[in-house]
């Protein structure tokens, strides 16, 4: 099976931690979101993975090593593919009609989920849904008798159903959905000026494709700080007994309140950190109290006081009490 990755968009409700890197590397309990989404699909999976297509903007080539990296630790090819115009989101998996043949998952790059992602791969289609209590923001399904998918309406502005579309679908033939898009975007059928996934599946429903659903447990947005770091302290809390501090990590004359990440050669000393506090590889936190937070990679904290912030790669805070968001390479002294 494949696994197709729109995720060309520029994150600019994350800013400034998007200015460097895409939103999906930037790491939630210690891994990219992206590596936690794709290792979330394999795991409930049966047969083996065998490409995972990305499609990218202009990222550069560090990230996309790092992204083909992550499919290669799966067992997968990973494959890049270029969005250079921003049409949509059936434009962007369109991109990666190469990719789009025998057994597909799309999955969206900007979200994580709790759920058991099993399923019957002899199904036609499969879409994973989650009741909400506002649909106006979503994509949504209306099912019949049956179970079946009768309905998609993108951000209905009346209420016609709860089942929101998440992001994630399932289809045994990926081909199917190669031909709707490209009859889509040679027949300009947009809306709101964008080519919409919607109206692919509306057209392959209407052509007599059966769309089964599946819901999810719990559906993690990180589109933005406030969004992140309540999935950073979700997944720590999934995870809290995976070991989630790194063996070679020093931690002296500190207390550590878990759930926590602690990441490889890290230094914790002088310090009190957690709850629902991350802290990247080779990163040092020394003289400081932290909740509720992330530091990333190479970063260096002391003095501080820090609940609710976000501290991106390579950056330095010496400082006081601050809820802060600092993006990459940055460096603040507060005295």
């Amino acid at each position: 099976m494949k696994i197709v990755i729109p995720m060309a968009g520029r994150g600019t409700r994350l800013r400034p931690h998007t200015l460097t890197v895409p939103k999906p590397l930037i790491p939630v309990a210690g891994k990219p979101i992206i590596q936690r989404l794709v290792e979330s699909l394999a795991s409930s999976y049966d047969g083996q993975i065998e490409e995972i297509a990305y499609i990218v903007g202009d990222f550069g080539v560090d990230v996309e090593k790092e992204l083909i990296g992550i499919a290669e630790t799966l067992g997968a090819r990973g494959r890049i593919y270029y969005q250079e115009k921003a049409l949509g989101v059936g434009h962007a998996i369109y991109c990666a009609a190469d990719s789009l043949n025998g057994k597909c998952m799309i999955a969206f790059a900007d979200t994580l989920f709790k759920a058991d992602f099993t399923f019957d791969t002899r199904e036609e289609g499969f879409i994973w849904v989650q009741k909400v209590k506002d649909p106006s923001s979503f994509g949504v399904v209306k099912l019949n008798q049956d179970g079946f998918v009768s309905e998609f309406i993108e951000k209905p502005s009346t209420p016609v159903s709860d089942l929101a579309i998440v992001g994630l679908y399932y289809f045994r033939e990926g081909e199917k959905l190669r031909n709707a898009l490209q009859h889509i975007i040679s027949k300009e059928i947009r809306e709101k000026n964008e080519y919409q996934l919607t109206t692919a599946l509306e057209l392959l429903k209407n052509d007599g494709m059966l769309f089964r659903t599946g819901e999810i447990e719990e559906w993690l947005d990180c589109g933005n700080k406030d969004a992140i770091l309540h999935s950073n302290a979700r997944m720590l809390e999934f995870h809290r007994d995976n070991g989630l501090i790194a063996l070679n990590a020093v931690i002296e004359n500190s207390v550590v309140i878990p759930p926590c990440f602690v990441g490889e050669n890290a230094v914790i000393r002088n310090a009190v950190i957690g709850p629902f506090v991350s802290v990247g590889h080779n990163s040092t936190v020394e003289n400081t109290v932290i909740t509720n937070s992330i530091i990333q990679n190479k970063s260096q904290i002391r003095n501080a006081v820090l609940d609710y912030s976000m501290i991106g790669n390579s950056s330095r805070f010496i400082g006081s009490k601050d809820e802060l968001n600092l993006g990459d390479f940055s460096n603040f002294s507060k005295r």
